[in-house]
């Protein structure tokens, strides 16, 4: 995304993103939508029955415990029609899963990056009418997508970013939302990333030197007690995956 961003801006084209914020994203998953949208990616037989089975007939209940009398209440048993198991490995594949036809929704000229509930676009235009165009014409349209398959959007944590550069003269782009704007920001936080609206990665920056230094300090600190061997682990685990994470996003 960010490497994309700025070649588009070295192209002297303005460019938009919407970042969406899905509310209790993997608990809205329409059990009988998802089981009907699995032949479109070819998942049929023996595999559909397969996901078919760890979905359906799944029963829950709230048990509430007295801790004065060791008495407890409990709630009917009721079958769940959506979402899926909380903290399952394959939960985050299922939800992509079922928003994979997402771009099938907007236009062409519309980049769409889904991670899990993560979802995103870019836009890029020559001019600021045709950029505002273009973003609301596809906010709306992922909006009532959204509504069809019963995921419900958080709108006072979807924000939209206009990115900017010296090359690409500065304009006033806004998404409207039933008489308001959306939320601009020119820095957010995206799957753990702080970016800004210029890419200048200085608020990335500012926000992992803190974790690096205390890690510094920490390896100067254990160095004469351990073995080589294991100060190299502790680089690794500590400090290498910190200047390492969303590398191909910010850093490429």
């Amino acid at each position: 995304m960010g490497n994309f961003i700025l070649k588009t801006l070295n192209n002297k084209m303005m460019v938009g993103s919407i970042f969406f914020d899905l509310e209790k994203a993997f608990d809205s998953i329409n059990h009988s939508l998802f089981i009907n949208k699995l032949p479109l990616y070819g998942i049929i037989g023996k595999s559909k029955l397969l996901i078919e089975s760890y979905l359906v007939n799944r029963f829950q209940r709230v048990q509430l415990n007295n801790p004065i009398s060791d008495a407890k209440l409990d709630s009917k048993w009721m079958k769940i029609k959506h979402g899926v198991p909380q903290g399952s490995i394959l939960g985050p594949l299922l939800f992509i899963l079922y928003i994979n036809d997402l771009p099938n929704a907007i236009m062409q000229n519309v980049t769409p990056i889904i991670f899990a509930d993560d979802t995103s676009i870019v836009i890029a235009r020559q001019d600021a009418n045709g950029l505002q165009e273009d973003l609301t014409q596809t906010f709306n349209q992922v909006l009532e997508w959204f509504k069809q398959i019963f995921l419900s959007l958080n709108i006072s944590k979807t924000y939209f970013t206009h990115f900017l550069s010296e090359n690409v003269a500065r304009s006033d782009v806004n998404i409207i939302y039933e008489n308001n704007y959306l939320t601009k920001l020119s820095d957010l936080k995206f799957l753990g990333i702080n970016i800004n609206n210029t890419l200048t990665w200085k608020s990335r920056i500012e926000t992992i030197l803190p974790k690096l230094s205390s890690v510094c300090f920490d390896m100067r600190t254990i160095k004469p007690l351990i073995s080589q061997q294991m100060l190299k682990a502790l680089y690794y685990s500590q400090f290498h995956s910190i200047i390492l994470y969303g590398l191909t996003f910010w850093g490429n």
